[in-house]
């Protein structure tokens, strides 16, 4: 009799470790999804001696897109959102050592995203045009990625709020390097035109990096949400 309890002493013992055994399992599996569905990757375009985009006031775009940049890392990071920055200085990505400096650094900003394997990567970058006129943040997202296309859209109609007289709307394209290579839903955000005098002007002033980092912000949470 006393051999039989033991015995399913030992029985209870075994199957409660299995059970703690699975629900720790589960735990950890949970966290690590949690943790990916936190990963946003945000892109400061250019920098180093690329400058980008060169203002009618001579302001340089990789500038402009640093400073956004390290804004949206600032509040997602009140957030609770894990960012990963592909550049936080003025620096390229890529040395030249591998050919051609442009493209090194393009290849190397599509390795640390896809290894990084986060939600959502926001690429930030000012737009120019021949007609001074022309103004207003766009969203461009892949061709052929639904989840990208939906992303653009909801980032879109958030920027819009920072300019009333904004009437872009998303555009796909499948020629950006970015667009094409990346693994993960990614959307490049065009924040205004430096070839427009008051825009260009507005986007080196803090006040309104601030608005469109917050914008940017709000659009990243929504589109992490949906």
């Amino acid at each position: 009799m006393r051999k039989k309890v033991e015995l399913l002493l030992i029985l209870l013992v075994i199957a409660g470790l299995i059970i703690c055994s699975r629900h720790l399992t589960k735990y950890v599996l949970t966290d690590k999804v949690d943790t990916k569905k936190n990963t946003v990757v945000i892109d400061a375009g250019h920098g180093g001696s690329d400058p980008g985009k060169v203002g009618v006031n001579d302001a340089l775009e990789k500038d402009i897109n640093l400073e956004i940049a390290k804004k949206v890392k600032k509040l997602l990071e009140k957030k609770g959102v894990n960012v990963i920055m592909t550049r936080e200085s003025d620096e390229a990505l890529g040395d030249g050592s591998k050919g051609s400096r442009k493209v090194q650094d393009m290849r190397e900003r599509v390795e640390l995203i896809n290894k990084s394997k986060p939600e959502l990567t926001v690429s930030i970058h000012q737009n120019s045009f021949h007609q001074a006129e022309v103004h207003g943040a766009q969203v461009f997202y892949f061709k052929h990625s639904a989840e990208g296309e939906k992303h653009a859209g909801i980032m879109q109609e958030i920027l819009r709020t920072v300019d009333k007289g904004n009437t872009k709307e998303p555009k796909a394209d499948d020629t950006y390097y970015l667009l094409k290579k990346t693994e993960t839903p990614i959307i490049i955000i065009e924040c205004g035109f430096l070839s427009n005098p008051e825009e260009a002007e507005k986007l080196t002033t803090k006040e309104y990096q601030k608005e469109m980092a917050e914008a940017i912000t709000d659009g990243i949470l929504a589109c992490l949400k949906d």
